[in-house]
């Protein structure tokens, strides 16, 4: 781990950071979250009788295209062809609600934290949305990096309680 802020150059000026001279490798960055929820908003989403529609299924694309559009929304976040999106989305009766947990993967020579993170944001903040009529006390919690791997900077995981 790095001691300063990348994102500022040796001015204090913020700036895109050069990835120019680094190596293409293949990376991958695994986050989580979770809406939590009344017991009976979340019988809705798993009976399928949400007037909307699939709930899950709509999150689930929302958080694949969000991990797409990331360099679109976080302004020095490098646009990045990504080669993988999975979004995994499971209900939790004990929650009550829904976890998510996002993997995203590309080559290139910058890694995918970011578009892990925005994939599981957006994808909650989908359900919110999708849910919201019956439900405003939603609440979207425990967003956070699981694992990085590639680069120069090798493998990083989450500390275990």
């Amino acid at each position: 781990m790095s001691d300063k802020l990348t994102h500022f150059n040796a001015s204090g000026v913020a700036h895109m950071v050069d990835v120019g001279q680094k190596d293409i490798t293949k990376r991958t960055a695994i986050t989580e979250g979770c809406i939590q929820m009344l017991p009976e908003t979340l019988q809705l989403i798993k009976q399928g009788n949400h007037k909307k529609g699939d709930v899950l299924g709509i999150a689930r694309i929302a958080g694949i295209m969000a991990a797409k559009k990331t360099s679109d929304l976080i302004p020095l976040c490098h646009p990045i062809a990504l080669t993988h999106v999975d979004i995994e989305l499971q209900t939790d009766d004990e929650l009550p609600g829904v976890y998510c947990k996002a993997t995203v993967e590309c080559k290139g020579v910058t890694g995918v934290e970011m578009e892990a993170l925005t994939a599981v944001q957006v994808a909650l903040l989908t359900i919110y949305d999708m849910c919201k009529a019956v439900d405003r006390g939603m609440t979207i919690t425990d967003i956070s990096l699981l694992k990085k791997a590639g680069g120069k900077s090798g493998v990083w995981e989450k500390p275990v309680d």
